[in-house]
């Protein structure tokens, strides 16, 4: 996978973090069907991504994006849904959290592909 598509898998990945996590919130204790098979479905799904990416980003940068925009993705959601009151210091936490995250995608050097020639 090359290194553009495992940044787009990882982002994928961790709305899907957004999405079980809101489930998992619904689910009242894995007791309501629906919210539970979202929850289990998406979560094996976002874990599968977190996976395929890090083959070619770096462990540890992969895991704090995906948790970071994962979890900024589902206080985003519970502001619009309108399940956590708005608040100017959220706002301003949240963007620091996209802007630390962007931060790490665009200082973080991709694990070269196996074969690729280094040009250094």
């Amino acid at each position: 996978m090359g290194a553009r598509t495992a940044w787009l898998v990882l982002l994928a990945s961790a709305v899907l973090e957004a999405v079980w996590a809101t489930a998992l919130g619904a689910s009242d204790g894995l007791a309501e069907p629906l919210p539970t098979a979202v929850f289990t479905v998406t979560a094996v799904l976002s874990f599968i991504g977190l996976e395929r990416a890090v083959r070619s980003i770096p462990l540890a940068t992969g895991y704090a994006v995906w948790t970071g925009m994962g979890g900024a993705l589902t206080v985003v959601w519970a502001l619009v849904a309108g399940s956590q009151p708005w608040n100017p210091l959220v706002l301003l936490f949240l963007a620091g959290i996209l802007v630390a995250v962007a931060g790490l995608a665009l200082t973080e050097r991709a694990e070269p592909e196996p074969g690729a020639s280094d040009p250094a």
